[in-house]
């Protein structure tokens, strides 16, 4: 029962921990270190989309980002004309969004990564194994994502934590804020083109499908990896032991 929340109950606790993590709160109700194995991966991954709520309009600069690779990917496919609130979207423009969509996981994933190799790092460490390295990536998740919640099993009050973290803070803050108000200012700047027949609309239930895909597809399989490493075996591990 270490960690368990027991005034709220199991669904509100749970409730609360992926609405918390699906902005940029950082309060909890419960120790999230204390949640099952698939219990910690929704957190982790509310956190790595960061584009259901976001808080604080980071959630919707975000799903713009995949709104607009969405439109220049279904350009390609269909052969029709990339737009996006009439504005043409153009080479530089997905450049950026690139950009952006690439430094929310550069960021989680190249910490994580730095984090496990060094030894000053793992002492920090409470639990061994796929947990412990889920309390690591849970770390660089909700740094990157500016949330401020914690897998409270890691002493992150190290100079090397202290560092990496702060360093993750301000790449999933900076290197996805600027690309995009970069390309706010590029579409700002363009003249608006009536929609015609060659316009791909935006409107539709087919387009709104395509855009989650996408973020699917880009967003979350890109920490399939990390995530299996994790909580996932975690989880197989709790299983087989539960089995014994």
């Amino acid at each position: 029962m270490e960690g368990k929340e027991v005034r709220f109950g199991v669904a509100q606790t749970a409730l609360f921990a992926a609405t918390t993590t699906a902005a940029t709160t950082g309060s909890v109700n419960a120790m999230h270190d204390s949640l099952t194995p698939l219990g910690g991966l929704v957190t982790l991954v509310q956190m790595m989309l960061n584009s259901v709520f976001g808080g604080k309009g980071v959630g919707l600069i975000n799903f713009t980002q995949y709104l607009i690779l969405s439109v220049f990917l279904a350009g390609l496919m269909v052969g029709r004309t990339p737009e996006f609130l009439g504005k043409k979207i153009e080479a530089r423009e997905v450049k950026l969004v690139m950009l952006a969509v690439l430094a929310h996981p550069l960021s989680i994933l190249g910490f994580t990564a730095l984090a496990v190799t060094m030894p000053a790092a793992l002492s920090s460490l409470n639990n061994p194994g796929a947990h412990g390295f889920t309390e690591v990536l849970y770390a660089y998740t909700s740094a990157t994502a500016n949330n401020g919640s914690a897998f409270a099993g890691l002493n992150a009050n190290t100079p090397f934590y202290n560092l990496t973290t702060g360093l993750a803070m301000l790449t999933g803050r900076y290197l996805t804020l600027l690309p995009m108000l970069a390309v706010a200012g590029l579409l700002a700047a363009k003249t608006r083109v009536p929609a015609g027949s060659g316009t791909l609309r935006t409107d539709t239930a087919l387009f709104g499908g395509l855009t989650v895909a996408v973020l699917l597809i880009v967003g979350a399989l890109t920490f399939l990896p990390a995530l299996t490493l994790g909580p996932v075996t975690d989880h197989l591990q709790m299983l087989k032991g539960a089995v014994q």
